[in-house]
């Protein structure tokens, strides 16, 4: 099946997995990705020209999502747990707490490719654009009295602010919504221009949305929205057992607060 520029990045989260799972255990282990290993295809298989440092910002997301995921379940045992732009992430075969339920969002032809591959086992996948009310609604319809965090991987980056922030809106407006993404900075998303996308072999996807600050964010959604947490990316990172290059850029650009983790109330 043919996917468009974008969705087609959907398999660079998962070679990181598959690298962390085979050599760096430590930061992320994931059964599921080994197993779809074999199903990746071959031009992408054969022609991946990753470092490590990529490989492992890919690894090191997933880690991150699957804290956040294990806190937010550890403080609310009914909680429902929605994946934006799901792909193939494979974030629900790692979990440690089962939520109340379990959704899936990608587009039409994504869906249909993970749903070859993957299944449906224990997840709702819903067809559509992450950016329209439908799913919120729908989300919302079968989960009237439960509290909602919505997962974002590596997925803010390829859209504009005010497409972002009139999602961030829409949730707010919904109420009982929490959402965690990975963002850049300004200086991070120029380094994404220039060298990571060309490294992951996706030059020709373009990347817009950046947060500088937190803070501002939560002012342009508006009253009533909380910033639970910005944190550096690779904070609770393992790196042990990495090359000195990798150590020394995630050191960077936790210091320059290149790449960070967001964690919003709404």
């Amino acid at each position: 099946m043919e996917l468009g520029t974008v969705e087609d990045t959907l398999f660079v989260p998962l070679l990181g997995r598959i690298y962390a799972s085979k050599n760096h255990s430590n930061i992320l282990f994931d059964a599921k990705a080994l197993e779809l290993e074999r199903k990746i295809p071959e031009r992408i298989r054969d022609n991946d020209r990753q470092k490590q440092y990529t490989l492992i910002a890919s690894a090191s997301r997933s880690a991150n999502m699957d804290r956040y995921i294990d806190a937010f379940l550890s403080e609310n045992p009914e909680g429902v747990i929605v994946e934006l732009g799901v792909g193939l992430e494979s974030t629900f075969y790692r979990k440690k707490k089962t939520p109340k339920a379990w959704y899936g969002v990608d587009l039409d032809n994504v869906i249909t490719y993970r749903k070859n591959l993957l299944g449906e086992e224990g997840i709702k996948l819903i067809s559509g654009d992450a950016f329209s009310e439908a799913w919120i609604k729908a989300v919302k319809n079968e989960n009237p009295a439960s509290k909602i965090l919505v997962t974002c991987s590596g997925l803010f980056y390829y859209f504009s602010n005010e497409k972002v922030c009139s999602l961030l809106k829409k949730l707010h407006e919904a109420g009982d919504f929490q959402i965690v993404f990975d963002a850049v900075n300004k200086s991070g998303m120029k380094m994404m221009k220039k060298a990571y996308m060309k490294q992951v072999g996706h030059a020709d996807a373009e990347v817009f949305f950046y947060v500088d600050k937190g803070n501002s964010l939560v002012k342009e959604i508006g009253n009533g929205c909380a910033l639970l947490s910005e944190e550096p990316f690779y904070k609770h990172i393992d790196r042990r057992g990495l090359k000195a290059g990798t150590k020394f850029n995630m050191v960077a650009s936790d210091i320059l607060k290149m790449v960070k983790m967001i964690h919003l109330s709404l």
